[in-house]
């Protein structure tokens, strides 16, 4: 049985994503971080960005977080 997840940050680089899910991951949040660029290999084959993803559950209180200043 799957979990659903949702995108709740596109950003262009794997480094920016891993820093909104390392916020996130500190309030006590499941985050994963997807982008099509061979495992960190290739970026410049981030064309469509990369995606920091929760649990469909936690959507609300991540959107949230990335909302604080």
């Amino acid at each position: 049985m799957g979990m659903d997840v949702v995108s709740v940050a596109v950003v262009n680089s794997r480094t920016e994503a891993d820093l909104i899910a390392g916020l996130l991951r500190s309030h006590g949040l499941k985050v994963g971080v997807s982008a099509d660029d061979a495992g960190g290999q290739e970026p410049q084959l981030q064309l469509q960005g990369v995606h920091v993803l929760v649990a469909a559950t936690d959507e609300a209180v991540a959107r949230r977080i990335l909302a604080q200043p």
